[in-house]
């Protein structure tokens, strides 16, 4: 504790970034506030049937992607998923499309250009989901709800929610070159957050109000949610680090000294990160789709993959987190590119010739890690349909694993990481002046 309050010390001392951090929690407070306010022409006290239907499944799972602001026609309501959306397929058109594969290569300039094209494509998916939003709200709610009717509120809330996801990106953007962190990612979190506090009151009024095993099974929950998160953290730090010998070689007189340093090639044990669930949990949209518009055996079939909780849904959702690990990993780490480097840097694997063998060499390492990997990464994305089972609510069974806990573990690691490399180049800055007034002063 004692160290925790120096770290905040520290940071406050540093105005470059305590500027930063307020500039984040600033920006990240003005999303909140918008995915507050609704829809013109929407009545935000009959919206229970669109409650009710974000309380479970893959739409639940949105609403706490958005903060519950898809639960409330919020202006905020498609909140940043159509960026994210943007983002993945254009990582997946730079496979193959020779002018996005030249881009990655241009640098600052290339990353500038890319950017402004994911901009365009998140406003593209935008238009269409925020028409199929607006179709939902028509079919499940009242016409009570409506207090404007009409082409005239279905065009004029498109153009607000299309508005509303520029914003967020844009607030994103800011809190990336302004702030601290990963302004997209800390969005995302913080929409997450804010659903705790009333997932875990409504878990704990559950438990003590019904009987249903009262203060002992809520201590229980949070030592279980204390332990996966323990297990979140080392899934997301775990490397594979990979041996590598650096050539040195120094000259004193006619005496060639030839040394070696060595450093280490970190793989890590998830290198794809939570894309693969993000992926996979696209991909489950279609069961659903193809439940609702077939009829008999058909319909039953695949209606089988559309319970969130149920056995069919989680073993298709685990196959397909397997293989898109396998798959992301396989385009977002160049093993090629990476023994190229090595090479031209004078390094080499101890025991493995430079180039083919070397790109061989890690390409097998990562194979056999990813693996472990894409398991461990399976079980936790399965975990709140497992919790479901033992009685716990939809609603806070989301935060014991799944998308929701990689995230915000993922997200808290990164932000701290760039923190203390704040607080150390402050203390590497200090050192360096401290030494240079001590040789000035000889």
């Amino acid at each position: 504790m004692k160290t925790f309050i120096e770290t905040l010390k520290d940071i406050w001392k540093i105005e470059e970034l305590k500027n930063k951090i307020l500039l984040t929690l600033g920006l990240m407070a003005v999303y909140r506030l918008a995915a507050q306010l609704p829809l013109p022409g929407i009545d935000p006290l009959q919206l229970d049937a669109l409650s009710q239907q974000t309380d479970g499944g893959i739409l639940g799972l949105l609403n706490a992607f958005t903060g519950g602001a898809f639960a409330q026609a919020s202006i905020m309501a498609l909140g940043i998923m159509p960026y994210i959306s943007a983002s993945i397929v254009v990582q997946l058109m730079g496979l193959a499309i020779p002018y996005l594969q030249k881009l990655q290569k241009e640098g600052e300039s290339g990353r500038k250009r890319i950017n402004q094209i994911t901009r365009w494509l998140t406003i593209g998916i935008t238009m269409v989901q925020g028409p199929a939003y607006i179709a939902n709200l028509h079919g499940i709610l009242p016409e009570s709800a409506f207090l404007i009717g009409g082409t005239e509120f279905t065009i004029a809330s498109i153009i607000i929610l299309t508005s509303g996801t520029i914003f967020a990106m844009w607030l994103g953007e800011k809190i990336t070159d302004k702030g601290i962190g990963n302004g997209i990612s800390l969005l995302i979190m913080i929409g997450i957050i804010a659903r705790f506090p009333g997932a875990f009151v409504q878990e704990m009024l559950s438990r003590i109000t019904q009987s249903n095993g009262g203060a002992i099974m809520i201590l229980l929950e949070i030592v279980v949610w204390l332990l996966i998160i323990l297990a979140t953290v080392y899934l997301v730090t775990a490397v594979r680090r990979i041996p590598v010998q650096y050539a040195r070689r120094t000259q004193v007189g006619n005496i060639q000294d030839v040394a070696g340093a060595r450093q280490y090639i970190p793989l890590k044990l998830n290198s794809a990160g939570v894309m693969p669930i993000i992926f996979a949990q696209a991909i489950m949209f279609v069961p659903s789709f193809l439940a609702s518009s077939t009829e008999g055996d058909v319909a039953a079939f695949f209606g089988w993959f559309t319970d969130f909780n149920g056995l069919g849904y989680n073993i298709l959702f685990a196959v397909l987190i397997i293989v898109f690990s396998y798959f992301y990993t396989a385009i977002t780490i160049p093993t090629n590119k990476m023994a190229d480097d090595l090479k031209k840097g004078g390094g080499f694997i101890p025991g493995v010739k430079p180039g083919h063998d070397t790109a061989e060499k890690l390409d097998g390492i990562l194979s056999r890690i990813t693996l472990p990997g894409s398991l461990f990464l399976t079980a936790i994305a399965i975990l709140p349909a497992v919790v479901a089972q033992f009685g716990v609510q939809q609603n806070w069974a989301i935060f014991y694993g799944g998308t929701s806990l990689i995230i915000m573990v993922g997200v808290a690691i990164d932000t701290i990481d760039q923190v203390k490399a704040y607080l150390l180049n402050r203390q590497y800055d200090g050192l360096m002046k401290t030494g240079s007034r001590k040789r000035s002063s000889i």
